[in-house]
């Protein structure tokens, strides 16, 4: 059966109307999700410095109450989107999975043919509400934090075996230098910043380490 130029020519502009169509509906969602429904604009939370809790005698109990505010940070969305435990990010600030659908891959960096940084360049792309900072990729399941406490997550972050092998000092560094964790307070428009600002959660995270990295309680 011969198959005529015109049939061929309508089922090729066909197969391309329907792959424009899911990319326009690609980034609408992806839009969507960072500037949220009413277009407000976002209410950065605050986080207090160091100093706040200087009236507190017990070195112990304060590093706990100083880590206790920087939880604030580690449990915004914009930490917990890329801090999961499963096999799938998640986006926006009510945390939904990522779309389109991506997966973790061996090493956090999305699976061959669908990297993070396909999507993800070394800088927010505005026009699509698109995030992006250097090295874009997902935490190890070591350091995931989806649904624990504080305490959980104050133990978790300064054991070696699933912090990467950093030190106290180490992780000061982390938070001071690393660009996906700069990126937090500075995500784009309509996308709710982390918590106050990076240069006090740094100070708050080395007040922390100074007084002797004290976890808080168990709730």
């Amino acid at each position: 059966m011969r198959t005529s130029r015109h049939s061929t020519n309508t089922a090729i502009v066909a197969v391309s109307a329907t792959v424009l169509s899911a990319t326009i509906i690609t980034v609408a969602v992806v839009a969507g999700s960072a500037l949220g429904q009413d277009g407000a604009q976002p209410i950065i939370e605050e986080l207090l410095p160091p100093e706040a809790f200087d009236d507190i005698a017990d070195r112990d109990e304060r590093a706990a109450a100083i880590f206790d505010e920087a939880g604030k940070v580690f449990t915004h969305a914009r930490c917990l989107n890329c801090h999961v435990d499963g096999d799938r990010p998640r986006q926006g600030d009510d945390q939904r999975l990522h779309q389109p659908w991506v997966r973790r891959g061996s090493a956090g960096f999305g699976v061959p043919g669908l990297r993070c940084m396909t999507c993800h360049n070394e800088e927010n792309f505005e026009p699509a509400a698109v995030p992006g900072a250097p090295n874009w990729h997902l935490a190890p399941r070591s350091m995931a934090w989806e649904s624990k406490s504080i305490a959980d997550i104050c133990q978790q972050i300064k054991d070696p075996e699933r912090n990467g092998e950093r030190s106290l000092q180490d992780l000061v560094e982390h938070v001071i230098n690393d660009p996906l964790v700069t990126w937090g307070w500075n995500p784009g428009p309509k996308r709710v910043p982390a918590p106050g600002s990076q240069e006090v959660f740094a100070a708050l995270i080395q007040a922390w380490v100074d007084d002797g990295a004290a976890c808080p309680p168990a709730p």
